[in-house]
């Protein structure tokens, strides 16, 4: 199958924020993903694929918390390889990793605070941010609890919170929804679509009509390798009455999916 390349595909704005050309990424001994060729401008980003299609590994690469085994990587203009000094690239980064990790006994407030202190926030510039980012998530009234009291929904809003406090110009979210309810999903779509309109946001997860509801662009992965990037338009129209899926844009990605599979 020929596969839809990021160049013919994505928004012509420029520069890239995010700019892979060949990328590989091992995770562990298997090798993830495999010559990824991918440009993503500022908007919302959707990311699907089915598990083991290498979207969290990527995710990782993109985060620099793995470096790539091989091709090349730019992050906010800058080149990520074993040389390259990354503390100015993460500065400007916002990452929420499928789990993550958090002192129980912190509260709401003192853990938002604690990822903008590891961020290198000016120290004066923190306690506004901290409210803003909170109040963004709608955990007002949960700032001054303790990270162990709260709800799996409010422990991923706490995560949300602390991957935006410092404004990132390239923000990842690596399955953000889990644990939300149907309306606090709702709210998180207006917040992607806000979050979109200044930064590069890449956003994994398994809900397709999240990403046909939110996103600018729809990138599917599958095996480690680009399978789709095109609009929701672009998605949907891939996909027909004999699909699978109870959506037109579950019948596409299905589609796209299986002529992968059969290598059309």
């Amino acid at each position: 199958m020929r596969t839809v390349s990021a160049a013919e595909t994505a928004p012509t704005l420029h520069p890239w924020l995010v700019h892979a050309s060949g990328l590989r990424v091992r995770a562990g001994r298997h090798l993830a993903v495999d010559g990824l060729d991918l440009a993503l401008p500022t908007g919302v980003h959707g990311l699907l694929g089915p598990n083991g299609a290498g979207k969290t590994t990527l995710m990782r690469a993109l985060s620099t918390v793995v470096e790539p085994a091989g091709g090349t990587l730019t992050l906010l203009g800058k080149p990520v390889d074993g040389r390259a000094d990354l503390r100015e690239v993460r500065r400007g980064l916002g990452y929420l990793p499928q789990q993550f990790g958090f002192y129980p006994r912190f509260t709401v407030r003192e853990f938002v605070e604690y990822l903008a202190w590891l961020k290198e926030m000016p120290k004066a510039a923190i306690p506004d941010a901290v409210q803003r980012a909170i109040d963004r998530v709608g955990l007002t009234d949960r700032a001054g609890h303790r990270m162990k009291t709260l709800s799996g929904g409010m422990l991923r809003r706490a995560g949300i919170a602390q991957a935006i406090v410092n404004d990132p110009d390239l923000l990842l979210l690596d399955e953000p929804t889990v644990g939300l309810d149907p309306e606090q999903r709702l709210d998180f779509r207006d917040l992607l679509r806000d979050l979109g309109t200044d930064s590069c946001v890449l956003v994994s997860t398994h809900l397709v009509e999240d990403v046909v509801a939110a996103c600018s662009d729809v990138v599917l992965m599958n095996e480690g390798k680009l399978v789709f990037h095109g609009t929701p338009d672009d998605l949907v129209a891939r996909g027909g009455d004999a699909d699978a899926g109870d959506s037109p844009a579950e019948r596409g990605y299905s589609a796209l999916l299986r002529k992968h599979r059969e290598g059309a």
